[in-house]
């Protein structure tokens, strides 16, 4: 029973690391996999750790193997008791601070490199700079000096620092885009700042869309709190920013349904959702993602696929997809042809035909 007990429980474990195998199966979202500059440096600090501690390791198993081959009991006579070591307690002592050297002067030079956001308070610097604002359980991106806001995706140039402002607007959490760098937290009492840097390169690899986590316990649905990074050239970002920039106000719907989802929107979606991306509106007040150009994100409420079938299944009930989200019971049950409209209006917000 004892045999069968043991056989069952490695069965257990082959069964989930084949399954685990499968996990992070999207491009380039595993922090093992850099893309970007910081990434690729905490990659290689933690290579160098791993190589110090794996060293470490081979030789004291080597050492104790063969010491016990070599000086193994062969008879019941005394060895001769050896005192001590002059010699090797120099050689256990020295090589032991050489291996911390090796390891703490990299980590502390990074660490320096990391910290540095000082483009951030030069005010001739022409840095990108993002105020990232988190919420249950979603993200807010303010680009301050394009006077724009988004949600949930975030656009950035490649080959480029681009430096981001954190804050949480009500619990912790924490930003962390696996495959380009992080993680940070975002406090609600302080502002955190650093930079990240996109490779252009892996980003085309990557079909110019990266992902990003919550990566600090939040609530039920922080497993969900996703957002997405698309990562596009300093040109095609420039064109991005002008799209934006040039919704001035909510366009009218073209089509008979999304004019009818249009008025259902401005019935019951503007007290909490903006259609227009200024920043004029204190980021207190942003009580729900900015939909300036949601028709032309990758996904619904950071989770869902980008379909109109989508849209209207978070609409109708979100707290299925995101249990203890803000939007649950804020506005009356739809119809279908409600939801149907509403669906239309929204999939039609572009910025970038």
């Amino acid at each position: 029973m004892k045999r069968l007990a043991n056989w069952c429980l490695i069965s257990l474990i082959a069964m989930l690391t084949f399954i685990l195998s499968g996990c992070g199966g999207e491009p380039y979202l595993s922090a093992l996999k850099p893309a970007g500059e910081v990434a690729k440096m905490e990659f290689d600090l933690m290579t160098l750790s791993t190589l110090i501690m794996v060293g470490v390791i081979a030789v004291v198993s080597i050492i104790f193997i063969i010491v016990l081959i070599r000086f193994r009991r062969k008879d019941d006579t005394i060895p001769k008791q050896v005192e001590g070591s002059h010699k090797l307690e120099i050689i256990w002592t020295v090589i032991p601070i050489l291996l911390l050297l090796i390891l703490a002067v990299p980590t502390i030079t990074t660490t320096f490199k990391l910290a540095d956001v000082s483009a951030m308070n030069n005010k001739n610097s022409k840095a990108l700079v993002v105020n990232v604002r988190s919420h249950l359980y979603w993200w807010d991106f303010e680009y301050p000096s394009q006077k724009i806001v988004t949600s949930n995706e975030l656009v950035v140039p490649t080959n480029e620092k681009v430096y981001f402002s954190l804050k949480s607007m009500d619990v912790k959490h924490s930003f962390w885009i696996p495959a380009v760098g992080g993680k940070m937290d975002t406090n609600p009492e302080n502002i955190n700042k650093f930079w990240l840097e996109f490779d252009n390169k892996k980003a085309n690899e990557a079909g110019n869309l990266f992902y990003g986590k919550c990566a600090e316990l939040c609530g039920p649905s922080h497993a969900l709190m996703d957002f997405k990074v698309k990562a596009i050239s300093r040109s095609k970002f420039n064109s991005w920013v002008a799209s934006m920039q040039n919704v001035k106000k909510a366009e009218p719907a073209t089509s008979s349904l999304a004019q009818e989802g249009q008025k259902i929107f401005n019935q019951s979606c503007i007290a909490c959702h903006a259609v227009t991306p200024a920043n004029t509106t204190p980021e207190n007040a942003r009580l729900a993602p900015n939909l300036t150009n949601f028709g032309d994100r990758s996904r619904v409420a950071g989770i869902l696929p980008h379909t109109k079938e989508d849209v209207k299944k978070w609409i109708q009930n979100p707290e299925s997809y995101k249990p203890g989200n803000k939007m649950t019971g804020k506005y009356p049950q739809m119809s279908d042809a409600q939801l149907d409209a509403l669906a239309e209006y929204l999939m039609g917000l572009k910025v970038q035909q």
